[in-house]
Protein backbone atom coordinates (compact mmCIF):
# COMPACT_ATOMS: atom_id res chain seq x y z
CA UNK A 1 0.00 0.00 0.00
CA UNK A 2 1.28 3.04 -1.00
CA UNK A 3 2.15 5.41 1.93
CA UNK A 4 3.10 9.75 1.99
CA UNK A 5 5.06 11.09 4.99
CA UNK A 6 5.89 14.55 5.09
CA UNK A 7 8.00 16.82 7.14
CA UNK A 8 9.75 20.24 7.82
CA UNK A 9 7.15 22.14 9.05
CA UNK A 10 6.94 24.77 11.54
CA UNK A 11 6.73 28.20 12.72
CA UNK A 12 8.59 31.38 10.25
CA UNK A 13 8.76 34.65 10.55
CA UNK A 14 7.46 36.51 6.92
CA UNK A 15 10.94 36.18 4.72
CA UNK A 16 11.69 33.43 6.05
CA UNK A 17 12.15 29.90 4.86
CA UNK A 18 10.81 25.98 5.38
CA UNK A 19 11.70 23.30 3.06
CA UNK A 20 9.18 20.46 3.65
CA UNK A 21 9.71 16.58 2.56
CA UNK A 22 7.55 13.82 1.55
CA UNK A 23 8.85 10.19 1.65
CA UNK A 24 6.83 7.96 -0.74
CA UNK A 25 7.21 3.89 0.11
CA UNK A 26 4.87 1.13 -0.92
CA UNK A 27 3.73 0.69 -4.45
CA UNK A 28 4.95 3.33 -6.39
CA UNK A 29 2.66 2.96 -9.64
CA UNK A 30 0.59 5.88 -9.17
CA UNK A 31 3.80 8.21 -8.92
CA UNK A 32 4.11 9.85 -11.69
CA UNK A 33 3.57 12.89 -10.42
CA UNK A 34 3.95 14.40 -6.84
CA UNK A 35 2.61 17.26 -6.02
CA UNK A 36 2.23 20.05 -2.66
CA UNK A 37 -1.44 20.78 -1.50
CA UNK A 38 -2.46 23.12 1.31
CA UNK A 39 -5.48 23.59 2.90
CA UNK A 40 -5.73 27.36 5.42
CA UNK A 41 -8.86 27.01 8.08
CA UNK A 42 -12.25 28.11 5.98
CA UNK A 43 -10.61 27.54 3.00
CA UNK A 44 -10.59 24.94 0.05
CA UNK A 45 -7.67 22.57 -0.55
CA UNK A 46 -5.39 24.54 -3.61
CA UNK A 47 -2.75 23.22 -5.49
CA UNK A 48 1.04 24.92 -4.83
CA UNK A 49 3.41 23.15 -7.05
CA UNK A 50 3.53 19.44 -9.35
CA UNK A 51 6.27 17.92 -10.46
CA UNK A 52 6.25 14.72 -12.54
CA UNK A 53 9.46 13.65 -13.40
CA UNK A 54 9.33 11.80 -16.25
CA UNK A 55 7.69 13.93 -17.85
CA UNK A 56 10.27 16.41 -17.31
CA UNK A 57 7.40 18.70 -16.00
CA UNK A 58 7.13 21.40 -13.14
CA UNK A 59 3.57 23.21 -12.27
CA UNK A 60 3.37 26.11 -9.78
CA UNK A 61 0.53 28.21 -8.58
CA UNK A 62 1.00 31.62 -9.47
CA UNK A 63 0.57 32.55 -5.54
CA UNK A 64 4.00 30.51 -4.89
CA UNK A 65 5.88 30.83 -8.52
CA UNK A 66 8.97 32.84 -7.69
CA UNK A 67 9.03 31.50 -4.46
CA UNK A 68 8.59 28.15 -4.04
CA UNK A 69 10.52 25.29 -5.61
CA UNK A 70 9.36 21.45 -6.11
CA UNK A 71 12.10 18.98 -6.70
CA UNK A 72 12.31 15.46 -6.72
CA UNK A 73 14.70 12.84 -5.89
CA UNK A 74 15.29 9.56 -7.19
CA UNK A 75 14.68 7.48 -3.75
CA UNK A 76 10.92 9.21 -4.13
CA UNK A 77 11.39 11.81 -2.02
CA UNK A 78 10.06 15.09 -3.01
CA UNK A 79 10.36 18.32 -1.59
CA UNK A 80 9.14 21.52 -1.22
CA UNK A 81 11.64 24.84 -0.56
CA UNK A 82 9.81 28.16 0.34
CA UNK A 83 11.34 30.78 0.64
CA UNK A 84 10.17 35.06 0.98
CA UNK A 85 7.19 33.54 3.02
CA UNK A 86 4.28 35.62 3.62
CA UNK A 87 1.28 35.42 6.83
CA UNK A 88 -1.02 34.42 3.69
CA UNK A 89 1.06 31.06 3.11
CA UNK A 90 -0.17 29.20 6.49
CA UNK A 91 -1.68 26.14 6.08
CA UNK A 92 -1.46 22.84 6.32
CA UNK A 93 0.55 21.81 3.65
CA UNK A 94 0.16 17.92 1.87
CA UNK A 95 1.66 15.92 -0.47
CA UNK A 96 0.07 13.90 -2.73
CA UNK A 97 0.66 11.12 -5.42
CA UNK A 98 -1.05 10.41 -8.99
CA UNK A 99 -1.16 8.77 -12.08
CA UNK A 100 -0.84 10.34 -15.74
CA UNK A 101 -3.90 11.55 -15.72
CA UNK A 102 -2.83 14.36 -13.17
CA UNK A 103 -1.38 16.06 -16.23
CA UNK A 104 -4.42 17.14 -17.33
CA UNK A 105 -5.23 19.86 -14.59
CA UNK A 106 -1.95 19.22 -12.76
CA UNK A 107 -3.12 21.46 -9.68
CA UNK A 108 -6.16 19.62 -9.78
CA UNK A 109 -6.48 17.74 -6.09
CA UNK A 110 -9.63 15.86 -6.90
CA UNK A 111 -7.04 14.08 -9.45
CA UNK A 112 -4.68 13.13 -6.76
CA UNK A 113 -5.82 9.26 -4.86
CA UNK A 114 -2.72 9.29 -2.61
CA UNK A 115 -2.33 11.93 0.19
CA UNK A 116 0.05 12.25 3.10
CA UNK A 117 -1.32 13.38 6.76
CA UNK A 118 0.14 17.09 6.44
CA UNK A 119 2.58 19.06 8.31
CA UNK A 120 1.49 22.76 9.51
CA UNK A 121 3.12 25.74 8.24
CA UNK A 122 2.49 29.40 10.65
CA UNK A 123 4.09 32.24 8.92
CA UNK A 124 3.99 34.97 11.49
CA UNK A 125 4.17 39.30 10.64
Amino acid sequence: QAQLVESGGGSVQAGGSLRLSCAASGSTVSYYCMAWFRQAPGKDREGVATICPRAGSTYYATSVKGRFTISHDNANTQYLQMSSLKPEDTAMYYCAAGPIGVLRQPLDPQLFPTWGQGTRVTVSS
